[in-house]
C-alpha cells in the first residue's frame, strides 16, 4: 500500500480542499501518514496570497523532497495557479494540479505513474484556465480533521478585484456550489457526529450570484440550519455589504446562528478604501456593526487589517487606527501590505518602507490585544454555551478545551467526559468555566 502526506497552507476554503483530497486518497486505497513521515507521495496545497505564502509554499515543497528524494511531489493549489509559466515553477515538484484539478487527483496520480513507466521523467502540469470557467470544482468531505467542527466549501472565485489582491487571478470568478449538495454533504457530517458547521468561501458573501435558481447566503443558510443534529451554525469571513436589515433580522431569528462574525475591514481610512477598491466607505461599515448589534447581544465581531498600503500617510494610518478603536473589535487580525505581482497596487507610487510597516503592525497589535482582554472581560458572570472540542493537560490538571458560540475559548474543569458535547455555565475566576488563554 502506498503511503500519502498532505500539507495545507494558507485559508480554511484549502483546508477543506485538502481533506478532501485526503479523503480521495484513502478511497482509493493509499494510506495517509503524517507530513513529517516517510511517505511515497507528498502532496502540498499551496497559497500565494502574500509573499510569505509563496516562501512557505516552496519550503514545504523542498521539505518534501529532502525527506524522500524518491517520492513524488505534488504542488496544488493558488501559489502554482498564479505562476505564469510552468518554467517557474521549482524543480522539486513532479505534478502540478492548479484549481479545479484537485478533484482528478487520484487520475492525474496514476497518469503521472503510466508515465513514469514508459520512462518519461517529465514534470505533469494540470491546470485549467482559470479566469474562464464557470464550472465549480466537485469535492466532498464525510470526515474532517476536527471532531466536532466541519468546515464546509460553499463558494470558490472572486469579482471584487481589490486592487492588492492576487486571489482572483488565483480562483477565478464566483463559482457556488449547489445548495442541495452542500445540505447532503451537511447531513453526511451531521450524521458522522459533528455538531458545527462553518460555511466558507472565497467571497462567502456572493454565494448564489451565479445559480440560475435564485438561492443565495441566506436561504443556504436557512437549508443547512433545517438539518438535524446539527446545532451551530458559524459563517466565515463576509463583506460588509451583505450586512442589511433583512439578512441580520433573518439570521437572527435563527437560534444555531454563532454570534460571530468576520467582517472584512481592509482600512478605517476612505482615502485609502478607495485606494484598495473597497466599494464602501468607513461610516458604511460603521453602520453595518450597528446593525449586527441590533439583532445579537454583544456579537463578536472580528476583521482583517492591511497596514502599509501604498500610499497610506501616517495621518491615513491614525484614522484607521482610531475606527479600529471605535468599533471594539474582538479580535484584529494584522497584515503588514505585500506587493503582489500583476496587481494594480503593485505599481503604485509611494510604497511603504517594511521598517514603517512593522511599526504600524505593532501599533495596532497592541490596541488587538487590549480590546480582546476587554470583551473577553464583558463575559465574565455571563452563562455561555460551550462545545466542548479536546482534553488537555496544564499545571498538572485536566481541562477539557472548548468554544462559546462567539468563538471564544475556554476551559472547564470536570470529571465527565464532555467531548462533542454541548455545555452550558457561567464563566468566572471561582467558576468550572474560565477563558482558556
Amino acid at each position: 500500500m502506498k503511503k500519502a502526506a498532505l500539507h495545507n497552507l494558507g485559508c480554511k476554503v484549502n483546508a477543506y480542499e485538502t481533506e478532501a483530497m485526503q479523503e480521495l486518497l484513502e478511497n482509493a486505497g493509499y494510506e495517509i501518514v503524517p507530513f513529517k513521515e516517510k511517505a511515497d507521495i507528498y502532496i502540498i496545497n499551496t497559497c500565494t496570497v502574500t509573499n510569505m505564502a509563496d516562501r512557505k509554499s516552496r519550503q514545504m515543497l523542498h521539505k518534501a523532497r529532502k525527506m524522500n528524494p524518491d517520492a513524488v511531489i505534488v504542488a496544488a493549489g493558488c501559489y502554482v495557479q498564479a505562476l505564469e509559466g510552468e518554467e517557474q515553477i521549482d524543480s522539486s515538484v513532479d505534478i502540478i494540479i492548479g484549481n479545479n484539478k484537485k478533484q482528478d487527483l487520484i487520475e492525474i496520480l496514476n497518469e503521472y505513474e503510466e508515465q513514469k513507466n514508459d520512462g518519461d521523467n517529465q514534470l505533469l502540469s494540470e491546470k485549467i484556465d482559470i479566469n474562464h470557467t464557470k464550472e465549480y470544482e466537485t469535492l466532498h468531505l464525510s470526515t474532517t480533521g476536527e471532531h466536532t467542527r466541519a468546515y464546509i466549501k460553499v463558494q470558490d472565485g472572486c469579482n471584487q478585484f481589490c486592487s492588492y489582491c492576487i486571489i482572483p487571478y488565483a480562483r477565478g470568478r464566483v463559482r457556488s456550489r449547489e445548495k442541495e449538495d452542500v445540505v447532503e454533504e451537511v447531513k453526511r457530517l451531521a450524521h458522522n457526529g459533528y455538531k458545527e458547521i462553518v460555511l466558507t468561501g472565497i467571497h462567502l458573501s456572493s454565494y448564489g450570484i451565479d445559480l440560475e435558481e435564485g438561492d443565495n447566503l441566506l436561504t443556504l443558510i436557512q437549508a443547512v440550519h433545517a438539518v438535524e443534529g446539527i446545532e451551530r451554525i458559524r459563517l466565515g469571513s463576509l463583506e460588509p455589504r451583505i450586512i442589511t436589515e433583512e439578512f441580520v433580522k433573518a439570521i437572527s431569528e435563527m437560534p444555531k446562528i454563532c454570534p460571530h462574525f468576520h467582517l472584512s475591514l481592509q482600512s478605517g481610512c476612505d482615502e485609502t478604501l478607495k485606494r484598495m477598491n473597497r466599494r464602501y466607505t468607513s461610516e458604511e461599515y460603521y453602520e453595518k456593526c450597528i446593525i449586527l448589534r441590533k439583532y445579537f447581544d454583544s456579537p463578536a465581531l472580528t476583521t482583517d487589517v492591511i497596514v502599509g498600503f501604498p500610499g497610506e500617510t501616517e495621518e491615513e494610518f491614525q484614522k484607521s487606527k482610531e475606527f479600529v478603536e471605535k468599533i471594539g473589535f474582538y479580535e484584529t487580525h494584522v497584515f503588514k501590505y505585500s506587493k503582489r505581482h500583476g496587481t494594480k497596487a503593485a505599481l503604485m507610487p509611494n510604497q511603504i518602507q517594511e521598517e514603517i510597516k512593522t511599526q504600524r503592525s505593532d501599533a495596532l497589535l497592541k490596541l488587538h490585544e487590549k480590546q480582546k482582554a476587554k470583551y473577553e472581560q464583558s463575559l465574565y458572570g455571563k452563562e455561555v454555551e460551550v462545545l466542548v472540542e479536546e482534553t488537555i493537560e496544564k499545571d498538572g490538571a485536566r481541562i477539557q478545551v472548548g468554544h462559546t458560540k462567539e468563538y471564544i475559548k475556554v476551559g472547564i474543569t470536570s470529571e465527565k467526559n464532555l467531548q462533542n458535547q454541548i455545555v452550558i455555565g457561567k464563566i468566572g475566576e471561582d467558576s468550572d468555566f474560565f477563558i482558556e488563554i
